[in-house]
């Protein structure tokens, strides 16, 4: 059995999640190498393929879902890659019941009612085209919208939910459809910068740490897990969390296509994983 890792061609060895899966996969009697999604490779070689770093993706859309669905095994499959990779998937968790951050999608203007708000398209990862706006920068998040629309893209506006300051996200991990670990991770906007880079592995915003999750969180997660389409058999999902207005933590993204698994804080983690994705061969 081969088992080919997906990644991008900045991270061709990829993850370091990928490289601690390999590794146990080896444990386990597998092999398995990274494998650039979009350079030269024979798919048809490799008996599964799991998505793990293509984070180049978010350009050409779909170009990589047409990748995907070339594949002949795939997980997370692609189903479930289409519905994830575009943020409006927070409108059927919405009508769904879970608690999400409040969401404006393609708005005419900036919203008076917010103190700060976020700016981002609605295909995005690490942050890319991404900002933090507040009072008297509404001119330049206007022209942020502008050129979001412009570019033919999705835009959304959600509030700034002051309680990130202090407590960052809260990315709860799950692997083969269990809760495994939890990790917080450090606030990444910083007001007044406008447009910031995307968030880069290692770099100094947005660092992750261990952290516990309570039983309010673990909940809202499965909660979020559960109103997926189709209710598929995930290999890996990660929630992340922050607290809303009155405290209660609500779903800022739900990451089902190429998240990083932060199997460093989940003892046994990989291997768990690696066992997962054996049962399924």
């Amino acid at each position: 059995m081969t088992i080919a890792l997906a990644t991008c061609s900045w991270l061709p060895e990829g993850s370091d999640d990928a490289q601690a899966l390999i590794k146990a996969l080896d444990r386990a009697g597998l092999a398995a190498d990274p494998v650039v999604w979009d350079g030269p490779a024979d798919w048809s070689s490799h008996d599964l393929v799991i998505i793990r770093s293509t984070w180049d993706y978010t350009t050409r859309r779909d170009e990589f879902l047409a990748w995907a669905r070339g594949l002949p095994r795939l997980l997370n499959p692609v189903d479930v890659l289409s519905w994830n990779t575009d943020k409006r998937y927070l409108r059927e968790l919405a009508d769904a019941g879970v608690p999400v951050v409040p969401t404006l999608w393609d708005p005419s203007g900036v919203p008076a009612e917010w103190p700060e708000y976020v700016v981002k398209p609605a295909v995005s990862i690490g942050c890319r085209d991404t900002a933090r706006w507040g009072p008297g920068e509404e001119a330049a998040a206007r022209a942020h919208l502008r050129s979001l629309r412009e570019g033919g893209r999705t835009a959304m506006v959600q509030p700034y939910l002051s309680a990130i300051d202090t407590e960052g996200e809260t990315a709860l991990v799950f692997l083969d459809g269990a809760f495994s670990h939890a990790g917080r991770k450090a606030p990444i906007l910083t007001a007044g910068a406008g447009v910031e880079g995307p968030v880069v592995p290692g770099g100094p915003r947005g660092q992750v740490t261990a952290a516990e999750a309570t039983a309010e969180q673990l909940a809202v997660a499965e909660w979020a897990l559960a109103a997926v389409p189709g209710g598929p058999d995930l290999l890996y999902a990660r929630v992340d969390l922050v607290p809303g207005p009155d405290g209660s933590p609500v779903v800022i993204e739900l990451e089902l296509a190429e998240p990083n698994l932060y199997l460093q804080f989940g003892p046994g983690a990989a291997d768990r994983l690696a066992g997962a994705v054996a049962a399924r061969l």
